[in-house]
């Protein structure tokens, strides 16, 4: 009796694992924050990365797969009742907590971003020329992020919007002028792995956010803006890509059909 117990749930620990390798990250993310929060402890892009199944982004990081699975089936059992669940919410809700939350931050600190990486770069950029390239890449970073949300805030979201009052009311069909809402999702798909990479370059080069020794006041709050920037626009990413747009495609798909 012991041994088909046990034959049993080795079984359904085979089936959890096998679920966990076939699924992408960015889908495993998405269920749980903390899931994003253990690959980000592990190096795993869930952002621009997320459409990778979680085999081959344990194979590109070497990480050994069975010791990842065990923690997310660890997580799937625990009570997280002080985890936001994000995909719970509507794709309304989640719009609009994502323009008063990550757009609003992004707002705040681009300008600060580029006056200290111009200043930092004005007065070290001799002794570390990466500052000139950082400076650039914030540069980058700010008129690709500009333009973008305000592309979202204009257009796409008001457009999910739509699509999901259409879903509550059954006669209603949205119209679109783009087409299908998958054509400005892969545009914004494509402005997030920019900004991404762009990020990726910036933690390189600053040998993951390292201080020399001779770092002032300046030189130090900048590198602890750009890491936080990167932090937060990395969950930013994250609720678009893995949550918020599937969530509308699904939603013009339905009513499509």
């Amino acid at each position: 009796m012991e041994n088909k117990q046990e034959n049993i749930e080795k079984l359904e620990t085979s089936n959890n694992r096998a679920s966990f390798i076939n699924q992408t990250v960015g889908q495993i993310a998405a269920t749980n924050y903390r899931n994003a929060l253990l690959f980000k402890k592990y190096g795993i892009d869930f952002c621009c990365g997320g459409k990778k199944s979680l085999g081959d982004a344990c194979e590109k990081k070497g990480i050994d797969i069975n010791i990842l699975e065990h923690e997310l089936e660890t997580i799937s059992k625990e009570n997280c009742t002080g985890t936001l669940a994000y995909s719970d919410w509507t794709p309304s809700f989640l719009a609009e907590y994502i323009i008063n939350t990550h757009h609003t931050y992004v707002k705040d600190i681009l300008p600060e971003m580029k006056f200290f990486s111009a200043k930092v770069a004005n007065v070290h950029g001799q002794e570390h020329p990466e500052l000139l390239k950082i400076q650039e890449l914030v540069g980058a970073i700010n008129e690709e992020l500009t333009s973008h949300m305000m592309k979202e805030e204009q257009i796409l979201f008001p457009y999910i919007k739509t699509l999901y009052e259409a879903s509550l009311e059954k006669n209603f069909t949205p119209n679109a002028p783009f087409g299908t809402v998958k054509n400005p999702i892969s545009m914004m798909v494509a402005e997030h792995e920019f900004a991404g990479s762009c990020l990726s370059q910036i933690r390189e080069l600053t040998n993951d956010y390292t201080l020399p020794s001779e770092a002032c006041g300046s030189y130090q709050l900048l590198y602890n803006m750009l890491h936080a920037f990167e932090e937060d626009l990395h969950l930013h990413i994250h609720l678009e890509n893995n949550i918020l747009f599937p969530s509308a495609i699904a939603l013009e798909n339905k009513k499509n059909n």
